[in-house]
């Protein structure tokens, strides 16, 4: 909190030392709409709606004002504890004994004194309490004032492997804080609870920021995008944005390094016979020839077809999976079954003779 030492509260709200609350506050909305910046626009408006707000907050709070008050010297402090304890003494004297009465008056001004002792020793170690608190205050409002940089901000973006091979761009939200542009973050306006910040001097905004994701980037890879984060204070510099990457995993494309692996399909006859297959890369079509009786995980490896980063190009691997159509129509069925009429072979008998032994 800014703090003005030199200057007396009370003048700044045109208010006296005996007003009530009621009339501080109604003194404070009174000026506050005066040269509340956005309507007076004056040079020294902002210092003086700072200086009112300042004297308010302090002089609305019955303990702030009871401290700042007994720093100033605006005001005797009362003896009405000290006069009702020595009346109440005194009744007690006079209902006392007259056979104790000369006890009673001898250790009548003693406990009169050690009040007054007590008193004073309590009044030091409060004044000594209220300082070092004050103290205290007025370092965390002078570091308040020093330039701050805004606050880091992390979050996660996963992106396919397709996006690892090309690159991308991504639009991602964030949610930024910035110091309330009606209460200027002093919290209070027209004496009442800022409305747009809910009294916290704060408020919440979302900004969209475009991120580039190069090609080739690692899972777990943390991007660092400068200036993208909370905005400083005070003139501080804003904080950073830092992007965690993440990588599906639930898919037929991965990437190791360079090298990209891609599963592939084909169909029995392409295995048995031996087919020239096209396979759809992020550069185009290639052609690849699959040789006679090719098998199911068989690999092929293209060379050069892979990721192209730093002036090196990795490897693409192509894995085929023999799979069969879930829609044959009659005359493929009829096909099959004069398939397995013919063949002869037992695909199953090294496996079984395996499990015997």
């Amino acid at each position: 909190m800014m703090v003005f030492n030199n200057l007396n509260y009370y003048e700044v709200l045109e208010v006296n030392a005996d007003s009530t609350a009621e009339e501080i506050k109604s003194a404070y909305r009174r000026l506050a709409r005066k040269y509340h910046p956005d309507i007076n626009k004056e040079k020294d408006s902002i210092e003086k709606f700072k200086m009112i707000t300042i004297a308010y907050e302090t002089l609305s709070n019955p303990q702030e004002r009871e401290k700042y008050n007994i720093l100033k010297g605006i005001f005797k402090t009362s003896d009405t504890t000290e006069n009702t304890s020595f009346k109440k003494t005194e009744e007690e004297y006079k209902t006392s004994s007259a056979s104790d009465n000369k006890n009673t008056k001898k250790n009548y001004e003693p406990k009169k004194n050690q009040t007054k002792v007590q008193k004073r020793d309590f009044s030091i170690f409060k004044t000594i309490k209220y300082f070092f608190t004050k103290f205290k205050k007025n370092k965390r409002a002078k570091d308040n004032k020093k330039p701050q940089k805004g606050q880091n901000i992390t979050t996660e973006v996963t992106i396919t492997p397709e996006e690892v091979i090309t690159g991308s761009k991504r639009i991602i939200n964030i949610l930024t804080t910035q110091t309330c542009p009606t209460c200027m973050g002093h919290r209070f306006i027209n004496g009442g609870k800022c409305e747009e910040c809910n009294g916290t001097g704060e408020i919440s905004k979302r900004k969209r920021i475009t991120v580039i994701i190069p090609k080739g980037i690692k899972d777990g890879a943390k991007l660092r995008l400068k200036g993208e984060g909370g905005i400083g204070k005070n003139g501080g510099s804003n904080g950073d944005l830092f992007i965690n990457i993440k990588i599906e995993t639930q898919t037929k494309i991965r990437t190791d390094k360079l090298d990209i692996y891609y599963d592939i399909p084909i169909t029995p006859f392409e295995a048995a016979l031996g087919e020239e297959i096209k396979v759809p890369t992020f550069d185009g079509i290639i052609k690849l020839k699959l040789p006679k009786n090719t098998r199911s995980g068989q690999k092929f490896r293209l060379a050069g077809q892979g990721i192209k980063k730093h002036g090196k190009i990795g490897d693409l691997i192509i894995t085929v999976c023999i799979e069969i159509s879930q829609d044959l129509s009659d005359d493929e069925i009829e096909l099959y079954e004069k398939l397995k009429n013919l063949s002869k072979d037992d695909m199953r008998k090294n496996f079984i003779n395996e499990n015997q032994n």
